[in-house]
């Protein structure tokens, strides 16, 4: 299956937007005549192999549905339904992979996940101590308090608070470990270097990227019943020389069991597109409640498939808000929930359309 964005505007896509950068520069050092530069997030359809066997762990998921106009539509998501009041943790890895791109003069610059932030962690370390994994945080949100916990299960079970403000012992939990960096080295075809939001950035082909994960998967031997994350830093996945995706999400491998597993970049920019976590967070909510990227075949609800960071994207700051954390401010997007694809508005805390409350209604971005 070809890859493809999926637009909430055309009801089957990734919405792709505009990023609105006055006076911002686009350059690239490759290159003479680029497009300018648009924020944006993709979801790659599943590209299952039919001869590969499953292995026997498969990652937990459970089917929902809701009815909307006398239509029933379905869904698969992460962990346990809510109503069983249970509580699953998933094992997660984080792939640092460092990006070397080398020039037609033959200058190499190198994108690496190990480089020292200015609070002094590493990207990876900062990645790993922010509160999309970090379970001390409390979300109250329009004065409910969904539980002090990881950002995306705080987000499911604002989601589904008519069921969880009763089964209180609903979460969905991330274990998270960090695996030996990788690097890739795309060819001048794939990688260049640009400035697509006024500073220098590496720029990699998004087909060729994603070609490159399974030989990963396989090398490190993770499993279906995990969920990898492929860290880059200010590394932007670029799509028919159209730049900038800072994440994506997928699976791959057998039909009946395939392997989920997202990519994401953090920008050490504040203010620019996909600074710090903001694009992980995005991309874990949507992998949360699409993980095998099924809901597209068929399941399709009045806003499109539960892509739920791309409705928010072009809000100020990318749609992101600030939560400090052992001194660091950190910036997690917001997420739309049920409501806003059909569901009841009972469905999810204080009848919101957004887990941070934001002023939606159905498909206030798509029809």
């Amino acid at each position: 299956m070809t890859k493809r964005s999926l637009v909430c505007l055309s009801l089957l896509a990734t919405l792709v937007v505009l990023a609105g950068f006055a006076g911002s520069v686009y350059a690239q050092d490759d290159s003479q005549s680029t497009p300018p530069p648009r924020a944006m997030f993709r979801m790659l359809p599943g590209h299952p192999h039919p001869d590969i066997a499953p292995p026997a762990a498969s990652l937990p998921s459970w089917n929902g549905s809701f009815t909307y106009g006398g239509t029933n539509y379905t869904y698969n998501m992460v962990g346990s339904a809510p109503s069983t009041n249970t509580s699953t943790t998933i094992t997660t890895y984080i792939i640092p992979v460092k990006i070397v791109i080398t020039s037609r003069s033959g200058t190499k610059t190198t994108f690496d996940p190990s480089h020292v932030l200015s609070n002094g962690n590493s990207v990876t370390t900062n990645t790993v101590q922010s509160p999309i994994f970090d379970s001390t945080t409390t979300y109250t949100q329009g004065g409910v308090d969904v539980g002090t916990t990881q950002y995306i299960d705080a987000f499911q079970r604002a989601n589904f608070w008519g069921t969880v403000k009763t089964d209180t012992n609903s979460h969905l939990l991330l274990s998270v470990s960090v695996l030996a960096e990788q690097t890739l080295s795309p060819s001048k075809t794939y990688g260049k270097t640009g400035s697509p939001f006024g500073f220098t950035a590496g720029e990699v082909d998004i087909n060729w990227f994603d070609a490159q994960l399974p030989g990963l998967i396989s090398k490190l031997g993770i499993q279906p019943n995990t969920f990898p994350i492929f860290l880059t830093y200010d590394v932007y996945l670029t799509e028919s020389g159209q730049c900038c995706i800072g994440g994506y999400h997928s699976s791959e491998g057998s039909v009946s069991n395939p392997q989920s597993y997202a990519e994401a970049t953090y920008v050490d920019h504040p203010g620019a597109f996909s600074q710090d976590v903001s694009a992980l967070s995005h991309e874990v909510g949507e992998w949360a409640d699409d993980p095998l990227t099924v809901n597209y075949n068929g399941n399709n609800t009045p806003c499109g498939i539960l892509e739920v960071g791309d409705p928010l994207e072009n809000n100020p700051n990318y749609g992101g808000y600030p939560y400090s954390l052992h001194g660091f401010t950190y910036n997690l997007q917001d997420l739309v929930t049920l409501p806003y694809f059909g569901a009841p508005p009972s469905t999810s805390v204080n009848d919101w359309f957004t887990f941070q409350g934001e002023s939606l209604t159905v498909c206030q971005n798509g029809s």
